[in-house]
Parts: structure tokens; sequence; C-alpha cells
């Protein structure tokens, strides 16, 4: 059996002790610095604040602080990166130079860098650009609730690398019969789908904020699938622009319905359709990370970028842009249904 070190006890680095435990893994999980009152409720009775779970009481699941990560590492064969996007350059500074370089390092950390030229880097690219040029890191993609994979509900994610092989021996640690693995080598396409969802589950639960707000008692189903229609249709060109294998919407459309069911990307969109302005949302939701405000904007930003360069049209992102104007530039909701037409359809027929 194998050692397995997760960096990050927050939700999703710890659900993944469930099918590692269930394999006859030995699990050490090792608290951010932001993790310690969860490390201390762990050591306490197994009890996880955050996700609001018992994780199994065995010897095999191991809790550290990370000041004592130099005494989880030894005789591990396999590091998960379990920090949020907020944790990207934290991560790349403070932990891989500690970890050896014979150790393989598997990511759940969901997002992209917008870059000066408007250009989207996923985080495994960026961390071996910024910070370890000799390293692979390895992602896994895919719609999962934490709570859910603890749960052991039937899940099927895919995990992306550059080496079919190691690929194929990180799956045979994690794959049980509820968690079910797909593997591709299409990082770019994996990492940039699961990104891409965060914020247009922002943008689709708008939509649910909408009909909250509505007192006709109409649920406005068919306004949210158009919401959901629309984000699906915009994270498919912006796949494409990246030179993506196509068949990665499945993981972005599966995970956007997976997180517009709940979470803090939906309550962001709740919030926005109810009427909120960005800054009362964040004053209602202060001091939870919201991801989804991080990856619209950078999306935004880089769209509004390469549109200038005439290599995408903003026009082509109603949905996106008004998001953006709604997180950003303090605008009033007006979802622009209008703008979802694709006039020129049927002129290429």
């Amino acid at each position: 059996m194998s050692v397995i070190t997760v960096i990050g006890s927050g939700q999703m680095g710890s659900s993944l002790s469930i099918p590692l435990l269930d394999n006859g893994h030995e699990v050490r999980l090792v608290g951010s610095p932001l993790d310690g009152e969860i490390i201390d409720g762990l050591r306490e009775n197994n009890h996880h604040k955050t996700l609001m779970r018992d994780l199994p009481k065995t010897d095999k699941l191991k809790f550290y602080k990370i000041e004592e990560l130099d005494k989880a590492l030894p005789g591990t064969d396999l590091v998960v990166c379990g920090v949020s996007s907020f944790g990207v350059d934290w991560f790349g500074k403070e932990i891989l130079p500690k970890i050896p370089k014979d150790i393989e390092i598997l990511s759940v950390t969901k997002g992209m860098i917008n870059e000066d030229d408007g250009n989207l880097t996923v985080y495994p690219d960026y961390w071996k650009r910024e910070y370890d040029n000799d390293r692979d890191i390895y992602a896994i993609g895919g719609p999962c609730t934490a709570r859910g994979l603890t749960d052991k509900e039937e899940t099927f994610v895919a995990f992306c690398g550059v080496d079919v092989e190691k690929l194929k021996w990180i799956k045979s640690i994690f794959e049980t019969p509820y968690y079910i693995i797909n593997l591709t080598t299409d990082v770019v396409g994996l990492e940039a789908a699961v990104a891409l969802k965060n914020g247009y589950a922002l943008a689709t639960a708008i939509g649910m904020g909408m009909a909250e707000k509505r007192d006709d008692g109409i649920k406005f189903i068919n306004g949210i699938s158009t919401l959901f229609q629309q984000s699906t249709k915009e994270m498919f060109e912006l796949l494409e622009f990246m030179n993506c294998d196509l068949k990665n919407i499945m993981y972005a459309v599966g995970d956007l319905y997976v997180t517009v069911q709940a979470g803090r990307s939906r309550t962001v969109g709740l919030l926005l359709g109810k009427g909120l302005s960005i800054e009362e949302v964040k004053k209602e939701l202060k001091g939870q990370t919201l991801e989804a405000i991080v990856i619209a904007t950078r999306t935004a930003d880089a769209v509004r970028k390469l549109s200038k360069k005439n290599i995408l049209d903003e026009k082509d992102f109603p949905l996106l842009m008004h998001v953006d104007e709604l997180l950003n530039k303090d605008a009033k909701l007006n979802v622009p249904w209008k703008d979802f037409e694709i006039i020129d359809d049927y002129k290429n027929k």
C-alpha cells in the first residue's frame, strides 16, 4: 500500500481520504496555514468542521499542522495539493521546493491565471513555469462535491497529466467502485473546463436568484435553463480557442450542474440575481473564499484583451461580459437575453 500526503485540509482535499482509506492506503492530512482549527477538530474527534462529516477513526489517517510538514513527508509516495486558488503561489513558493523530485503531485486546485497578452494558463502549467521547470504536476477535474465523495456517492471524474503510465498508477491508488476515474493527457482542456465552470455557475445561479425574487409563483425554469445553455456555449467557444479536445465540455457541463446546486459560486449568483450589489454580496459572505469571482474576472479580462487584438469577439460572450460588469463595474442586473441569439448561424448553412 502507498502513503499519500494531502496538503490542504479543506473540504475537497479531506474528502479524498475516503477512497484512499478504502483502498488500504495511509493518508497524512496536512492543514494549510488557514486550517489550524480544522486540524484541531480532527485531532479531537475526527470531525471536520467545514465538511460537516466525521472522517474515519483509523491509525491509517493522521493529522498534521503545516509546521509539521517535515514530519508528514518522509516515506510519502504521492502528494495531493488540496489548496484553494488563493493558495497557488503559496504552494509554489513554500511547498514545491520541499517535495522531493521523485514524488509525484496531484492537484485538486481549480482556476487559471490571466496573462498580460490575454491568454489563460492552467495551474499545472503555471507552477511549472514559475516555480519548478523540472516537474510535471497532475490534476483532477470533473463534477464532484466533497460531501458527496465523503458519503461515497457514485462520482465520475478525470485525472490529467503528461505521462500516461504515471496517470494509470495514480488512478490505481484512488479508484473505487464509487469513485470512477477517466484519464486524459489534455491537461489544458480538462483544467480549463473545470475552472471556467465556476464563473459560469455564478452566471447560471443569477437566474435562480431572479426566480426567488419573484412573487408570482413562477419558477423561472426557462430563464435558468437559458443561462445554463448560454454558459455551455460560451465555455465551448473558450475551450475551442484554447485548442482543447472539445470532449472536455462534458466535464465543464457536469461540474457546472454540480456547482449550481450548492456552494459559494451558486450563492454569489443567487444574491446578484436577487438584486444585491457585489459589495453587498461580499459583505454577506464575509470571510468566505469566492473563487467564482476570481475566475469570472480573469476570463472576462482575457476575452477583452483578445477582442482588442481581433482574436476573439467579446460580443460572442454576452453572459460573461455582463457578469464582469456586475462584479467589477457596479452595473445593475440586466441579463442581455437578446444578445444570446446567434444571428449568423443560418447564413453559414
